[in-house]
């Protein structure tokens, strides 16, 4: 699965810059450093683009420099995770430099309650206005992720400052920046003085890992006293990517996954590569559309030559029938008529529901001594009949098309209805 490795530009500090068209301008001309992988491991593309510009991939991962991010070691406070903000707020504010409210904190992966753990920190209307800024221009982050954190064993990552690019004699080394990540935290300090020497421990752990970009091996290794392993901005960009930790959570926490996925689908649907797909299933669809007319129209044609046959057959049967409506409930009318003017009996009629009652009625049984008759009904009273005498009696009628139903010690006798039999 594509993946994309997106920059946050370091966030500005102490240029008291302005809200508004000044900020809008300025991310619109914002050029963004990526990295693009076929497999989230081997890097297939990099480069520097606008926001709008940056290549489509299944998964995009945006993340923040060193210097954007603080790191706070506590005890992660019980409570459920619909109150976890607020109780790592608590927690961390007198720790916080800035007002609680404009931090957003993120919590280590798989940290447990009640356990150490380590909590990320960073501005967060600034954070929530750059990832608004990306999805604007439909770039929709999955991850957010640290280009450091404590690990163990301790990593250092020398970089030269934006603009400069080291000669790479000695005194070339004190324009470098060193981020040195350890069990203990994150630190970012320049290698100009004593500082950077005071803060890692002598002699350096044998398992540190050192990294440099191009530009700045030479001097880092000067400095280190030892090879360090040559990493550009965009392996390193794509090495962080890999780590567990996801900055969004909370108030932050990744949204409308379902919609963001049917829009990129669209989108790549209209791409002019599929092309041949849509004329291919816009022309499955007019036939679809033919084909179905052409069925329907043949029905109709079929039915109305089965409607005209029964009229056919209504006319020829009864010529005396003028106007046609419903043939079939007319010519059922008009041979009851034929049938009563000659005396014969019908199938609801008393004499053959007496008829087959007497077909199947138990030997055992005295002769019936109540009864009602309603058209197509016929009610006989069965006191003390067992249930295996109505289950006989029931069972000898059923297969001549009659319907019995047993209730309150009589049983009613009628037609089934017509129509397949369940």
């Amino acid at each position: 699965m594509s993946t994309l490795v997106v920059q946050i530009p370091p966030r500005l500090r102490l240029l008291g810059h302005s809200t508004g068209a000044t900020d809008t301008e300025a991310r619109n001309a914002t050029e963004y450093s990526y990295a693009l992988s076929p497999d989230g491991l081997l890097l297939s593309d990099q480069g520097q683009c606008a926001a709008s510009l940056l290549p489509k991939a299944a998964t995009v991962v945006a993340v923040l420099a060193d210097a954007d991010v603080s790191w706070h070691r506590i005890t992660l406070p019980k409570a459920p995770a619909a109150r976890m903000q607020m109780a790592l707020v608590g927690v961390l504010e007198e720790a916080l430099l800035e007002d609680p409210d404009s931090v957003h904190l993120a919590v280590a992966p798989m940290a447990s309650a009640g356990q150490p753990t380590w909590v990320a920190a960073t501005d967060r209307a600034w954070l929530a206005a750059e990832l608004a800024f990306l999805e604007k221009s439909q770039v929709f982050v999955d991850r957010l992720v640290p280009a450091s954190w404590p690990d163990d064993p301790p990593t250092g990552h020398f970089a030269e400052p934006e603009g400069e690019a080291p000669s790479g004699d000695a005194a070339s080394a004190h324009r470098l920046t060193l981020s040195w990540a350890h069990p203990d935290g994150v630190v970012i300090v320049n290698l100009k003085g004593s500082l950077a020497r005071a803060l890692l421990p002598t002699p350096l752990p044998e398992n540190a890992r050192f990294s440099a970009t191009p530009a700045a091996a030479a001097a880092a290794e000067q400095w280190a006293g030892s090879p360090v392993v040559v990493m550009t901005a965009a392996q390193r960009m794509l090495l962080s990517a890999r780590s567990l930790w996801n900055l969004r959570q909370f108030t932050l926490a990744r949204k409308n996954r379902g919609s963001r996925a049917l829009r990129d689908v669209w989108r790549q649907f209209l791409r002019p590569d599929w092309r041949p797909l849509r004329y291919g299933l816009v022309a499955l669809v007019v036939v679809q559309v033919l084909g179905l007319n052409l069925w329907a129209a043949t029905q109709r044609n079929t039915l109305k030559q089965k409607r005209d046959a029964m009229v056919q057959v209504l006319r020829t049967a009864h010529p005396q029938v003028q106007g046609v409506l419903d043939a079939p409930m007319q010519m059922r009318r008009e041979t009851d008529t034929l049938r009563a003017a000659a005396g014969k009996p019908g199938e609801t009629d008393l004499e053959p529901l007496l008829l087959a009652a007497a077909s199947a009625w138990p030997g055992d049984r005295p002769p019936v001594d109540n009864l009602r008759y309603e058209p197509g009904r016929l009610t006989i009273a069965a006191p003390g009949w067992s249930p295996e005498q109505i289950n006989q009696f029931i069972g000898q009628l059923r297969p001549s098309g009659w319907q019995v139903e047993s209730t309150n010690g009589a049983l009613t006798l009628s037609r089934a209805p017509s129509g397949p039999k369940p």
